[in-house]
């Protein structure tokens, strides 16, 4: 499990990628980094705005789309119903569960390990800019209440 980020290392990280340090995009990368659930535009909005009064979903939606411009976390489009997002950027794959909806991170297969990610490579004469790899079954939880 990766360690927590304290509201200094967040706010360096930002200084870092050229990202002026407000209080909403403080507390979006705070709140992805504790909420390491693939959280939607809406479930950060609905998590922060009681606590940020001022705070639109347009908002967080612009923190976010910021976000990933700079690579700091990763857009997924797992299902067609919503876009989450993840702030661990390192290499690994996602499961959805079909029953429950939970999105999980899972290692990468060894032969998908070369060309995932943001790095870019040419494959069969096309430029490859970003690789995404999503599994959709049940997830263990579900298998146990299956067949229990």
């Amino acid at each position: 499990m990766t360690k927590s980020l304290n509201r200094e290392q967040i706010i360096k990280i930002l200084l870092v990628n050229d990202i002026k340090p407000s209080l909403q995009r403080i507390s979006v990368m705070q709140y992805l980094d504790s909420h390491r659930t693939h959280p939607s535009v809406d479930e950060i909005y609905n998590a922060l705005s009681p606590d940020m009064p001022t705070l639109s979903k347009t908002t967080v939606y612009n923190v976010l789309k910021l976000l990933v411009s700079k690579s700091l976390i990763q857009q997924l489009t797992i299902d067609d119903k919503k876009v989450l997002f993840d702030i661990n950027t390192e290499k690994h794959a996602h499961f959805i569960c079909k029953r429950c909806g939970k999105v999980l991170d899972l290692a990468m297969p060894k032969n998908e390990n070369e060309t995932y990610g943001t790095q870019s490579f040419m494959l069969d004469g096309n430029y490859i800019e970003e690789t995404q790899i999503y599994y959709k079954g049940i997830c263990n939880e579900c298998l146990k209440k299956i067949n229990n």
